[in-house]
């Protein structure tokens, strides 16, 4: 009954292996382990939720009552899937190009064949087993990232921004850390950092501060600056609720050094509202923008900033002009084009997720920068990006 109970998830597994990897790009390590854990979960969820929702309309407190049940079952499988997407090496990037799919279809085949033989013999099943622990526990070296003349990172987040600054050593300054507490840990991790002075959230959003998790576990972190419009309110609570330490108002016009970076705040103005509307453009507006300069590298990151912020800063910064610019608003098509055309910039970035529902980044804005010279890096084709002040100039590395 042990070895059938095990089976089942595993030949489930590597049937749906290859659709998974199509649709993600990546091989789940931990999913047998995640489904034999889950599995006792599912049937009381499905059978007790669906028999309280039926029981609740003929009167409520007895759905409440049969459902509660299903409640903690559902909760059980959320724990499941959050601990195992947290390992260190939880899945592997695959891919999803023709060559990645017949490749990853080849190895399931393979692995039909020979898993009963590996498993049969108590050696090879138990050095296959400590095997596959030892790699999700541990996270494999990345050689060669970062180079050593690394300024910035845009990392892949997914629909959301993700920036980190290097301070020098395994110290950076993290400008906003996308949706996805993972995502964000692991890039920092890849990047070895392991103190973080000042963490910099331009605004509220969940794309901007959800993964603010990742970037406090496990390392040191200091200061966290945030916006003065406390939009959305829940946003701003969670983040409060996070952090150890109280937030500060990122300081208009002020300038600061914090390792090998320098910053300066040159949006909001002092007297900006503190709170918005409920279509969320005025927190938008309100992000903090930051020009920053690190081993001579001029940066502007913008944040979500709409157009109406775009102009008045194009008014308040006349010739105003970097060497990288964060393309507000993950590429949106509502921008003021004659002040990101007019920067300079020599690299824009683009922190945006594959096949958004927005139609980021918008292809008029990527044309208009485009068209001034400038080289446009984004992460849903890129993966994270580098930015590297090397002897030559500035240059690119990206980690697809």
């Amino acid at each position: 009954m042990g070895g059938g109970s095990g089976l089942g998830p595993a030949a489930a597994q590597v049937a749906c292996t290859p659709v998974v990897t199509a649709i993600s790009g990546q091989i789940s390590l931990v999913a047998v382990l995640a489904n034999l854990l889950a599995a006792p979960a599912v049937a009381p969820a499905t059978v007790l939720g669906l028999a309280g929702g039926l029981l609740g309309l003929l009167w409520a407190p007895l759905g409440q009552v049969v459902a509660a049940p299903a409640a903690w079952s559902v909760s059980w499988i959320v724990v499941v899937a959050e601990r195992g997407a947290a390992l260190p090496t939880a899945a592997v990037d695959w891919g999803t190009g023709p060559v990645a799919l017949v490749a990853i279809t080849t190895l399931c085949v393979g692995l039909v064949v020979l898993a009963p033989r590996l498993l049969r013999s108590p050696v090879t099943g138990v050095g296959c087993s400590a095997l596959l622990v030892v790699t999700v526990l541990t996270r494999p070296p990345t050689p060669g990232w970062p180079p050593d003349d690394w300024v910035l990172a845009m990392c892949d987040v997914g629909q959301g921004d993700g920036l980190v600054l290097n301070a020098g050593g395994s110290a950076a300054v993290v400008v906003d850390t996308g949706p996805d507490p993972v995502l964000m840990d692991r890039c920092l991790d890849r990047l070895g950092v392991r103190a973080v002075p000042l963490i910099v959230l331009t605004h509220f959003h969940a794309d901007h501060v959800d993964g603010l998790p990742g970037v406090l576990d496990g390392r040191t972190v200091g200061e966290v600056d945030v916006t003065s419009m406390v939009d959305p309110p829940q946003g701003a609570a969670q983040v409060a609720q996070q952090v150890t330490s109280e937030l500060v108002v990122a300081p208009y016009a002020a300038t600061r050094r914090v390792g090998e970076v320098t910053l300066q705040t040159v949006w909001p103005l002092p007297d900006a509202p503190t709170s918005g509307v409920a279509d969320g453009s005025a927190a938008n507006d309100a992000s903090v923008v930051l020009l920053a300069q690190v081993r001579g590298v001029r940066i502007l990151l913008t944040g979500d900033i709409e157009p109406p912020g775009q102009l008045a800063l194009r008014r308040t910064l006349p010739g105003l002009a970097v060497d990288v610019l964060k393309v507000p608003h993950h590429g949106s098509r509502q921008q003021d084009l004659d002040f990101l055309t007019g920067l300079g910039a020599r690299l824009a970035l683009v922190s945006v997720g594959a096949d958004n529902d927005y139609g980021h980044p918008d292809p008029g804005v990527v044309a208009a920068l485009e068209a001034t010279g400038a080289t446009v890096r984004r992460t849903d084709l890129d993966g994270d990006v580098l930015v590297l002040s090397t002897d030559d100039g500035l240059a690119v590395r990206t980690r697809g």
